[in-house]
Formats: C-alpha cells, sequence, structure tokens
C-alpha cells in the first residue's frame, strides 16, 4: 500500500495482522497492523523487498513485482523473481538541478539494467543463504530462528 507519507507491506499468510510501514519522509521502519493502513492507500501486489538503495534524488524501495517458480528443495518452493519496481520515497523532484536530474535518471537506468540479468532467486521458507553441508552443521538453536534472524 503506498500514500503520500509511508509504504505499507501487509503480509499475506493466513492470519497475518502485521504490517510493515516505511516512513518515505524519515526512513523509518516500524511494525504496525492492517487497521493502520489509510484507506485512501493505493494498493497493489508485490512478492518481496529487495532493498533500498540511495541515489542522487534521495531513497528508493526496491520491490519485486513479478515471480516464477523454478523448483523446490525439500518441499520449499524456489523463487525467481523476474520484475521489478523502484519506488521513490520523495514525492517530487523539484529539489534537484538538471544536472542532477540527468544523474538520477543515468543511474535509475543502470539499477534496471541490473535488475533485468537473470539471478535473484528467493525461497520464503527456506534459507538459501547458507549450503546445506553448512545447515547441517548448525546447532538446533540456529535451525529454529527465523530466516529474519539468520
Amino acid at each position: 500500500h503506498t500514500t503520500p507519507e509511508k509504504f505499507y507491506v501487509e503480509a499475506c499468510d493466513d492470519g497475518a495482522d502485521d504490517v510493515l510501514a516505511i516512513d518515505r519522509v524519515s526512513t523509518e521502519v516500524t511494525l504496525t497492523v492492517k487497521k493502520d493502513v489509510p484507506p485512501s492507500a493505493v494498493t497493489r501486489p508485490i512478492y518481496g523487498i529487495l532493498g533500498t538503495i540511495r541515489l542522487v534524488a534521495g531513497t528508493y524501495l526496491i520491490v519485486i513485482t513479478k515471480k516464477k517458480k523454478v523448483g523446490e528443495i525439500f518441499s520449499h518452493a524456489i523463487w525467481k523473481a523476474t520484475d521489478f519496481d523502484i519506488l521513490s520515497y520523495k514525492k517530487t523532484m523539484l529539489h534537484l538541478t538538471d544536472i542532477q536530474l540527468q544523474d538520477n535518471k543515468v543511474f535509475l537506468s543502470m539499477l534496471s539494467h541490473v535488475l533485468s540479468v537473470d539471478g535473484f532467486y528467493f525461497s520464503t521458507t527456506y534459507d538459501l543463504t547458507h549450503t546445506l553441508q553448512r545447515l547441517a552443521n548448525t546447532s538446533p538453536e540456529f535451525q529454529e530462528m527465523s530466516l529474519l534472524e539468520r
């Protein structure tokens, strides 16, 4: 969900009420609930957040807008991110000079090119950041941690 003040990322899991709120001015990230999302927010589906990047015009949020299932590991779906959107935290570019606008446009183009290259994979239930060998040699405490905590 997008408003002029914040980005709201809502979990679509059954029973999930948590919403990640990202302030577009302060860049502060907080956890809130669905009822806090304004009804006026523009809503569209995304499949994940790749990250943020700071360019000349300010901070941008990179989100996954399309995905393709490429396989499974131990019944865990593995997805390939196939399309992205680069969303500006700023509402306007009036604060930039013509040279800064041009530089920002070049950087956005470069970023779009990198994102168009194959190789962005993810899983919402399996740890792709560690090898199977390493996962087999970790402690039970590590295995019980969420993917985010790892």
